[in-house]
């Protein structure tokens, strides 16, 4: 049994990978602004919370996230700042806070999620993708950094049916535009994102580190004739 920090686990992706984890009978604790329906405490990156952590942990997994979709021109520096900080430099600042006991675990897994957009230039995507390319460059410096007794890893997802990204799949007709972007022909399902983090903070995965995994139905990295 893996002692698991989720950094969300109410919603989305990250509520899918807490109740895979606590099936597969793994202690699962969440940290997030809103409740959850595990064992959970109050945390807002945003606002220098202060995790409780257990004295030893054999994984993190850092969730939180944004999409903020708009012309560059049109990009205010308060927001370009507010998505950095919610997601590069809060995940910076959680794995120091969960460092000292990761590092009390035989084989501690960190896991966080990027987006396709860093790879794939897209139209709009400028704010998050400067934030989620540092999650990247944080991915790969941490996992040369923390090697060998912890991985670090990051899931790079395309659009997914989640909350957060509820105006780009609240129609039908959305949905089907955005599934045709894709080889695959469809967008992604929080289930089989949660089911590859599932898998990165397991065992089975103990030879994978400084990798930026996508999960994307095919469009970062391949064009249909």
């Amino acid at each position: 049994m893996k002692s698991i920090l989720i950094i969300g686990g109410n919603s989305g992706i990250s509520e899918k990978l807490a109740q895979q984890l606590q099936l597969s009978g793994d202690q699962v604790l969440t940290a997030s602004r809103e409740p959850s329906a595990f064992t959970h405490q109050t945390y807002d990156v945003s606002s220098g919370d202060k995790l409780v952590i257990p004295d030893q942990l054999d994984a993190l997994v850092y969730c939180p996230g944004s999409i903020t979709l708009k012309p560059f021109n049109g990009l205010s520096r308060e927001e370009m700042l507010a998505e950095f900080e919610l997601n590069a430099l809060g995940a910076a600042t959680t794995i120091q806070q969960a460092l000292p006991a990761l590092r009390k675990s035989a084989a501690a897994s960190v896991v966080l999620f990027s987006t396709v957009a860093v790879q794939t230039g897209l139209p709009y995507h400028a704010s998050i993708a400067m934030a989620k390319g540092a999650i990247e460059g944080l991915t790969r410096s941490l996992a040369a950094e923390l090697a060998p007794k912890i991985r670090v890893n990051a899931i790079a997802p395309s659009l997914t049916v989640t909350p957060l990204a509820e105006n780009l799949v609240n129609t039908d007709a959305k949905c089907q535009a955005s599934a045709d972007r894709h080889p695959l022909k469809r967008i992604g399902d929080p289930e089989e994102i949660a089911s590859l983090a599932a898998w990165l903070v397991s065992d089975a995965s103990r030879f994978v580190t400084g990798q930026i995994i996508h999960a994307d139905g095919g469009l970062g990295s391949v064009r249909t004739l």
